[in-house]
């Protein structure tokens, strides 16, 4: 028998999230874990190492390895930008 007074029926994924306190969290995981593959399948596709990555980029290999591990949140927009101008790939975010 379904519960008639839950509040959640009806309700999306999105507004859970946000009843939660977990929405902004696990929407920024999400799109951190989408620009790691995104960066790395474009340097797969380039032919591009992780070292040869971090020497066009002018980083560390370290910096590059934190900008590929879809667990670490702490990402810079200019490494992000950095990364994208080498695998040929342009950054466009916005608000909504």
């Amino acid at each position: 028998m379904v519960e008639r007074n839950n509040p959640h029926i009806g309700s999306t994924f999105e507004d859970f999230l946000r009843a939660e306190g977990s929405y902004e969290t696990t929407t920024a995981r999400a799109i951190k874990r989408v620009l790691a593959r995104q960066i790395i399948q474009a340097m797969k596709d380039r032919g591009l190492s992780k070292a040869a990555m971090a020497r066009s980029m002018d980083t560390s290999r370290a910096a590059l390895d934190r900008l590929l591990d879809p667990d670490n949140e702490s990402v810079t927009l200019n490494t992000l930008a950095k990364a994208a101008q080498v695998v040929g790939r342009q950054i466009r975010l916005e608000l909504v």
